[in-house]
């Protein structure tokens, strides 16, 4: 028996690495799963990769409201509804400095990964509802507790949806929907490799082994460690767990 036997997920930014290792394990864990992204050829590849008549896709801008409802029309009309969100889409933008960042990259950013999150909540909860309860595990970060220079537009989004989320869990919890963010230090992913290479151009591997050599456990995050805290909170055995911070890190913020 599954963890998430008879339940539908949503997984937005479900190409990527996070989002595919959630898609994989909420599947093994008995859930339907609709992987939602911008791009189908990716999108096409991460289910090939899950292998199984119980995933699919749905090709979406998450800063979009219409793609959004769309996306809940989606699932319910596939799967039946939503009972799981994992609002995972999200973006870095540039490593450079607040003087020097551009003002239409930091609101790239933060269309991304704010505003994404604020319409996916929008059109989940009724969802959700109507189902009689559920789950969002929002993903943040370390940057939405702490700050990194550099970085403005990526923290400030990363700060932003904790506040979502503590809003969104004091809207939900009389309809039985809980809501949670996981923070995840680095994860061995595209967008780390990107961050790496800002940091240090031509020097990523460096500007590697230094990142990890301050994460207490000494290495990057596996994609697959990050999707079960997810699979906790997505489930039933988290039932008492709604606006938590809940930190995955390696010890990062001890």
């Amino acid at each position: 028996m599954g963890r998430l036997d008879g339940k539908v997920a949503v997984i937005t930014g479900g190409a990527g690495g996070i989002g595919r290792a959630a898609g994989k394990l909420f599947v093994a864990e008995g859930a339907d799963v609709l992987l939602v992204d911008l791009d189908e050829a990716t999108l096409k590849e991460a289910c090939a990769d899950i292998g199984s008549n119980r995933v699919d896709y749905f090709v979406a801008d998450v800063t979009r409201a219409d793609d959004n409802a769309a996306m809940v029309a989606r699932a319910t009309e596939k799967f039946g509804g939503v009972d799981v969100f994992l609002a995972n889409a999200g973006i870095e933008g540039d490593v450079v400095s607040i003087e020097g960042y551009d003002e239409a990259r930091f609101d790239q950013v933060m269309n991304v990964n704010v505003k994404g999150v604020f319409l996916g909540l929008k059109h989940t909860m009724p969802a959700m509802r109507a189902r009689g309860g559920g789950s969002i595990v929002i993903t943040s970060s370390v940057a939405g507790v702490g700050g990194t220079a550099g970085l403005s537009a990526y923290v400030t989004s990363k700060h932003a949806v904790i506040g979502l989320m503590r809003t969104a869990a004091k809207e939900g919890a009389p309809d039985n929907i809980r809501v949670n963010t996981v923070n995840p230090s680095p994860v061995e992913t595209r967008m780390m490799r990107s961050l790496e290479e800002g940091m240090a151009p031509g020097g990523a591997d460096a500007a590697k082994q230094m990142i990890a050599a301050n994460i207490p456990m000494q290495r990057y995050g596996e994609p697959e460690e990050i999707a079960r805290v997810m699979l906790f909170l997505a489930s039933d055995d988290s039932s008492w767990v709604t606006g938590s911070v809940q930190m995955a890190d390696g010890g990062s913020t001890a």
